[in-house]
């Protein structure tokens, strides 16, 4: 037995509470700029046009993702796998949703807008940092941001160090790719690794 319909759906939950519903915002706020202000990592969701999504993680330090003055959000495309898959989603759609974490805290900041990729000089300046000037910048125009609840991050106890899985559980990233990909690549050891990305991080 499958749900297919929306009121088969709402059958099963309740109704949202009115704080739930009226917590979502049109534009960011002085909270929301000062959640993304300190926010190292945020995950950006997309999709294309036969809507096959995708979810890409972002980082830098925190404060990595910028604000202009019409309360847009800018974030530098820095380099990575070249796989391009958001930013071809981006020229697709032209939609993106933004989750924004900070260690420690349990809440996250959820923004969904549309987006473009911008080459705008003023854009690529303010997203610049001491080592790297981004090639494109994605632009987000805010149509609805919130605070998420706590309840994944207590329930996952995701920041509590008792929590920590010890690395070597799973083999080394080079070998799941060696063995995902039929060998085609020799396994990189994790310093490897880290030396091949230390140019880009």
């Amino acid at each position: 037995m499958y749900i297919t319909t929306q009121a088969a759906l709402r059958q099963l939950y309740a109704q949202p509470l009115e704080r739930a519903v009226k917590k979502q915002i049109a534009a960011l706020d002085m909270h929301c700029k000062s959640f993304i202000a300190l926010s190292p990592f945020m995950l950006l969701a997309s999709s294309d046009l036969q809507h096959n999504m995708d979810a890409s993680p972002r980082g830098g330090s925190p404060g990595f993702i910028k604000m202009d003055a019409l309360g847009r959000v800018l974030i530098p495309d820095f380099p990575g796998n070249n796989r391009l898959d958001s930013l071809e989603n981006i020229i697709s759609t032209g939609k993106v949703g933004l989750l924004f974490l900070i260690p420690g805290f349990e809440e996250t900041l959820r923004v969904n807008g549309s987006a473009v990729l911008s080459l705008e000089p003023e854009d690529i300046a303010l997203c610049a940092d001491e080592r790297r000037v981004p090639k494109a910048v994605i632009k987000v125009t805010v149509e609805a941001a919130y605070l998420h609840c706590a309840k994944a991050f207590l329930r996952s106890k995701l920041w509590d160090t008792s929590s920590l899985v010890p690395r070597t559980t799973l083999p080394t990233a080079g070998k799941m790719m060696a063995d995902q990909t039929g060998g085609l690549h020799t396994p990189e050891t994790r310093d490897d690794m880290l030396r091949r990305y230390a140019p880009d991080l």
